[in-house]
């Protein structure tokens, strides 16, 4: 779809409500994703570029061609207290497009961190800034600046659709896509399946097994579930 629009800088976006987005960033991934109806979720692939990265921000999006990362340094400009740049490519490509010099750069600007659908270095920097990046691999190659992509269009980034100003969180389970104009019901969501799982947990910990607290022994036995003393 927006793939092939190449050459253009968007300006002007509508980034969801800050409070829906300060809200969602309470939550873990697993949670806002199971509260959503299960979508939402880029390709597991996606991992943190150190342990312990978190990031919770509006999505500044930028459409990358391999091996190039020109449009990372356009985009910069875009970026605003609070966002989170998300780069897709063209094509699959694992170069190393993004590092401590550009890191330095987007949290000049505002920046809560980087999701790419591709490389990324200077992990060692990166943990000792606490710049949260989550990548599709760790690779020292570097990158050119010399062909066109774009920023602030639709993106596919790890089979997942990412609008400028959608809200994006990502921890050690996974990256999520929330939409902009859903941030605040999956918000609201998100807290009530917190709650709920407190009131389990608290019945986990009493002994309770799962058996009972999902009223799960009834559809085994009409599976025809057997215990056996032998």
């Amino acid at each position: 779809m927006e793939h092939t629009e190449i050459g253009v800088v968007r300006t002007s976006i509508t980034r969801a409500d800050p409070e829906a987005v300060a809200a969602l960033s309470a939550f873990g991934v697993a949670t806002i994703h199971e509260a959503m109806g299960r979508v939402g979720l880029m390709r597991p692939y996606l991992r943190p570029a150190y342990p312990g990265a978190r990031l919770c921000g509006t999505a500044v999006t930028v459409l990358l061609q391999p091996g190039d990362n020109w449009m990372l340094h356009v985009a910069a400009e875009q970026i605003r207290e609070g966002d989170v740049v998300v780069a897709a490519c063209t094509t699959e490509s694992e170069d190393g497009f993004f590092g401590e010099l550009l890191a330095t750069s987007f949290r000049a600007r505002g920046a809560r961190g980087l999701v790419i659908d591709g490389g990324v270095r200077d992990t060692a920097d990166l943990e000792r800034m606490d710049f949260p990046v989550f990548a599709r691999a760790v690779n020292a190659k570097g990158t050119v600046k010399a062909t066109l992509g774009s920023v602030n269009v639709p993106v596919v980034c790890a089979n997942a659709l990412v609008r400028p100003g959608d809200v994006v969180v990502a921890d050690g389970d996974g990256v999520v896509v929330v939409p902009r104009e859903r941030a605040a019901e999956v918000a609201g969501a998100s807290a009530e399946r917190e709650a709920a799982e407190e009131g389990k947990r608290a019945r986990f910990r009493t002994g309770e097994l799962g058996l009972d607290i999902y009223g799960m022994r009834g559809p085994l036995a009409e599976l025809g579930l057997r215990y056996e003393d032998r």
